[in-house]
């Protein structure tokens, strides 16, 4: 099981995502447990104030160290050991799946989600352990991103979806994106699946379908391929591609 704890100043947002589904069913068989931490309720201000001005000057507010730092001590105050603990943030380390993986093996996780124009630096430093981007772009908040790790975590977590198998093949598990895929019936509009696929033939369907992958990773994520583990077989098919007119 593995446990989140998000420190964020919208914790309604999230049981809209994580409260349905796959990761709801998850949370009821006690794979994974959720707890939204809501800032405010740790500020000294009675107006349930977070933000205050930088000292840089500059426009925008920045979120406050106080109702950071003792929201956080609400989490571990009473823990004999240090949760992993991640901060939403555009300068962070862009997540991928490889990170997704590795996170699963934690038991306990503490994310905290930003707003404003940042958050003081000095409680960054004393509570946070790493800082991830969900891409090269800035919202307006990190509960958003956090949500999307989170479910990206979860899915990793044995017992959480129906096999290994439904992310083994899923595009960026094994570094490439997956293959197309169909269902009933064989025609749709005049258009048939590739016969390959009814042939009944396994080894044929495996071959076409790392063909497959390895075509629509060429097509539309060639930087993907550098990083890949690819066998003589798939660099020789991969030769074949660039020598062809794909257009």
């Amino acid at each position: 099981m593995i446990r989140f704890d998000v420190l964020t100043l919208f914790p309604d947002m999230f049981s809209a995502v994580l409260g349905d589904s796959i990761i709801k069913r998850a949370e009821e068989k006690g794979l994974v447990s959720f707890n939204f931490i809501d800032i405010r309720d740790y500020t000294k201000n009675k107006h349930r104030k977070v933000d205050d001005y930088p000292y840089s000057g500059g426009g925008g507010m920045l979120m406050s160290a106080q109702p950071i730092y003792d929201a956080y001590q609400s989490i571990v105050k009473d823990l004999d050991y240090k949760p992993l603990t991640i901060y939403m943030s555009p300068q962070g380390k862009v997540f991928n799946q490889k990170m997704a993986v590795d996170l699963s093996k934690y038991e306990h996780i503490v994310i905290l989600c930003g707003h404003y124009e940042g958050i003081d630096h000095r409680v960054l430093d004393m509570i946070v352990d790493m800082e991830i981007s969900i891409g090269d772009f800035v919202l307006t908040g990190g509960e958003i991103p956090a949500m999307a790790v989170i479910d990206s975590i979860s899915r990793m977590i044995p017992g959480v979806l129906a096999s290994e198998s439904s992310y083994e093949n899923e595009s960026h598990f094994s570094g490439l994106l997956e293959y197309p895929q169909y269902t009933r019936p064989e025609e749709f509009m005049g258009v048939k699946i590739p016969d390959v696929l009814i042939s009944g033939h396994h080894a044929r369907v495996d071959e076409w379908k790392r063909e497959q992958s390895l075509k629509n990773t060429y097509l539309k994520r060639p930087d993907l391929l550098e990083k890949a583990e690819l066998s003589k077989k798939d660099i020789e098919y991969l030769e074949k591609l660039k020598n062809a007119d794909l257009d």
